[in-house]
C-alpha cells in the first residue's frame, strides 16, 4: 500500500504545484487577454484543481489507514474527474470552442462518484 500512498501524493503535491502556477499564469498574464466571463470559468477550473490536488493527499493517508480498495479506486476515480472536469475548462477557455463546456459536468459527476467511493470505502474498512 506503500507504493499507492507515494503515487497520490505525487499526484496531490503536482496537481497542487501546477494550480499555482495556473493562478499565477491567470492573474498575471491572462486578465488582460480574456472577458471577465472567461476569466471566471479558468478560475472554476483553477480551484476545482487545487480542492481535487488535496483531496488527493487525504487520499494517499487514506490508502494507508483503510483496508478497502475503494479507498486507492476512489483516488483514481477522481483523477478521471479532475482531468475531465478541469480539462474541459481549460480546454474551453484557451480554445473559445464552447463545447468543451459541455463535457465539464460529465467530470463533475465523476468526481461526485470519486467521493462517493471514498465515504463508502472508508465506512466499510
Amino acid at each position: 500500500m506503500l507504493f499507492i500512498q507515494k503515487i497520490f501524493f505525487i499526484i496531490g503535491s503536482a496537481g497542487a504545484f501546477l494550480g499555482i502556477v495556473a493562478g499565477a499564469f491567470g492573474s498575471h498574464l491572462l486578465k488582460h487577454k480574456y472577458q471577465t466571463e472567461t476569466l471566471d470559468v479558468y478560475e472554476v477550473a483553477v480551484r476545482y484543481q487545487m480542492y481535487h490536488a488535496l483531496a488527493f493527499l487525504a487520499v494517499a493517508w487514506a490508502c494507508g489507514v483503510f483496508s478497502s480498495p475503494l479507498v486507492p479506486m476512489s483516488g483514481w476515480i477522481l483523477l478521471a474527474g479532475i482531468l475531465i472536469f478541469s480539462g474541459s475548462l481549460y480546454l474551453y477557455v484557451f480554445s473559445g470552442a464552447r463545447f468543451w463546456g459541455a463535457i465539464t459536468p460529465i467530470g463533475g459527476v465523476i468526481l461526485l462518484l470519486g467521493w462517493l467511493c471514498l465515504a463508502i470505502g472508508v465506512g466499510k474498512s
